[in-house]
Parts: C-alpha cells; sequence; structure tokens
C-alpha cells in the first residue's frame, strides 16, 4: 500500500493568491489564517503600538531614542516555507537606513512581538520561535493580554536549556 502523499508546501505564490490584505501566513510550510483579533488581543496591539511608536519609530535625536523601523501585521519570509505576519515588528535604521517596500519583506526584523492567541499557542511558543531564533532575529517579544504579561526573548541571552526545549 503506497503512503498517502502529501500537499506541497506552501510558499510566497500561495501567500500572494489570498492576498496581501489576508492576515494569512505560511508556518511549516502550511497555509494558515491567523485568528481574528478580540478585543482585548486588539488593545493590547494598540496599546504597545502607541507606546513604542513615537518613541522609536522616527529618526533618532530629541526627547526619545528614535532610530527604528515599526510596523503592524508585516509579513516577513524567513525561508520559503517560513511567512509570517507579525502582530508588531522592527528594524533598527542604522542597520535597514530605508523602509522595506517589498511583500513580503525579505528583511529580518531586529524585534518582533506577537500577541499570544489561545489557540496558537504551540506556533507563537515553537514553531516561530525555532524560525526566529535560526534567522538571529535580536529580540522576541510575546505578549500574553489574557494573562496582561510580556515575555521578552532575546536571542543572545537564551540558554542551552531554553534551545533544547526549542527542539521538542
Amino acid at each position: 500500500m503506497a503512503a498517502p502523499s502529501r500537499p506541497p508546501k506552501a510558499a510566497a505564490a500561495d501567500l500572494r493568491a489570498v492576498g496581501e490584505s489576508s492576515r494569512a501566513e505560511i508556518i511549516g510550510g502550511e497555509l494558515i489564517e491567523k485568528a481574528m483579533p478580540s478585543m482585548g488581543h486588539a488593545a493590547t496591539q494598540f496599546a504597545v503600538a502607541q507606546v513604542l511608536g513615537p518613541r522609536f519609530n522616527r529618526r533618532p535625536g530629541g526627547r526619545w531614542p528614535g532610530g527604528w523601523w515599526i510596523g503592524t501585521e508585516v509579513h516577513v519570509q524567513y525561508e520559503t516555507h517560513e511567512i509570517y505576519c507579525h502582530d508588531l515588528a522592527g528594524w533598527r535604521r542604522d542597520r535597514v537606513p530605508e523602509r522595506s517596500t517589498g511583500w513580503p519583506t525579505q528583511i529580518r526584523p531586529d524585534w518582533v512581538c506577537e500577541n499570544l492567541s489561545p489557540k496558537h499557542e504551540k506556533r507563537d511558543l515553537v514553531d516561530k520561535m525555532r524560525t526566529l531564533h535560526a534567522n538571529r532575529v535580536p529580540h522576541y517579544w510575546i505578549l500574553n493580554p489574557e494573562e496582561n504579561s510580556r515575555a521578552p526573548w532575546p536571542h543572545a541571552a537564551w540558554s542551552a536549556s531554553e534551545r533544547r526545549r526549542l527542539s521538542i
């Protein structure tokens, strides 16, 4: 008896077919529609953008540090079959002097922030974290609106035990 054939892994062309305005992403080669945000999820994302935007999403100098490009719902392609629609993502202007214009962007962010979704915990805590780590994203924040908490995961500080846990 022949083994059942697996469907081909999704890539950027499949994501384009559903439209640039979609909240879909590709995780492990699977095209996945992100959950529609709850009011708590949306309020948390908005609050973080409101606090960080004026301080960092600008040129350096003046009252706030600046020096970042920050965007919401940005599609980033890390690998052929790994294209994520991040709740928030940021790029240091000293590394990326011009804002990316491609879709999905192929430029690795320096900071990613995801709101933990109740039905997508494994994707945010394991699948995405593995890819972000492999692609050397320096900072990954996970917000949990249900518990009103934030867990920062700075790449350089990941311990051997944390890396082992990601390989499960």
